[in-house]
C-alpha cells in the first residue's frame, strides 16, 4: 500500500473502530512495519492540528485512537449524551497519582504511602476504569498489583506515562494543590477530569 492510500486507510480504520487500536494490529492489517504506522499516524495527527480540524489522533501507549478536539467538548455535549467525566475526590486523586508514578503497586503500598486505609479508594478507581489488576506480587497472600489503564492516559491527555508532570512531594503542605494544578494543565489535552473538593474522605468518594 503506497503513502497515498495508507493515510486515508489508517484514518478510516481508526474512525470505524471508535476505540484504541493496537499498532501491532494495524501493522498486520495494513501490511506495513509498526514504525511506518507510527510515522503515518504522526503525519495525520499533525495535519489535524495544523488545519484546525475537529478531531485529534491520540497515541495511547501501544495503541492509536481518534477523538474529538477538546475545545469542542461543550458543543458536542449539547448534541449527544456525553459520558460523565470521572469524578475524583482529593484522596482518590492522591491514590491514583501513587499508582501512576510507582506502578505496578499493591493496595498495601498505596496505604503505606497515604497513611490511611485505601480499600474503597482503590476499588473506586478500578470501577471507573482508571486502574486495573496487573498480576500478583510474589509475597505471602499474593496481593493484587495495580497499574493505570489506557482510559487513564486518555483522560489525562497523554500518550505515555513519561509525559506526566513531575510528582510533587505529597508530604509538603501544598503537595496536593500542586498535583491538582498539574491535572488542570493536562485537562485541556484530554477528557475532563472533575476533582470533587467537597469529598475528602475515602467513604465520600
Amino acid at each position: 500500500m503506497d503513502i497515498i492510500e495508507l493515510t486515508p486507510a489508517l484514518e478510516a480504520i481508526l474512525f470505524a473502530a471508535g476505540e484504541p487500536v493496537p499498532t501491532a494490529r494495524l501493522s498486520l492489517v495494513l501490511g506495513i512495519p509498526e514504525e511506518d504506522v507510527l510515522t503515518t499516524a504522526q503525519r495525520l495527527g499533525e495535519y489535524y492540528e495544523a488545519n484546525r480540524r475537529g478531531i485529534r489522533l491520540l497515541h495511547l501507549g501501544g495503541s492509536l485512537q481518534l477523538c474529538s478536539a477538546a475545545e469542542y467538548a461543550k458543543l458536542i455535549s449539547r448534541v449527544i449524551e456525553h459520558r460523565a467525566a470521572p469524578k475524583l475526590s482529593p484522596s482518590a486523586l492522591e491514590a491514583l497519582a501513587i499508582i501512576a508514578y510507582f506502578q505496578p503497586v499493591t493496595r498495601a503500598y498505596v496505604e503505606q504511602v497515604r497513611g490511611v486505609d485505601s480499600s474503597y479508594t482503590v476499588s473506586s478507581l478500578a470501577e471507573k476504569g482508571l486502574i486495573e489488576p496487573a498480576g500478583r506480587l510474589e509475597a505471602p497472600g499474593r496481593p493484587t498489583l495495580y497499574r493505570t489503564t489506557e482510559a487513564f492516559l486518555r483522560v489525562m491527555g497523554v500518550s505515555s506515562l513519561d509525559e506526566l508532570p513531575t510528582l510533587p512531594d505529597m508530604n509538603e503542605s501544598d503537595g496536593l494543590e500542586k498535583l491538582q494544578d498539574a491535572v488542570e494543565k493536562l485537562k485541556s489535552r484530554g477528557e475532563q477530569l472533575e476533582i470533587d473538593m467537597n469529598a475528602s474522605a475515602d467513604a465520600e468518594e
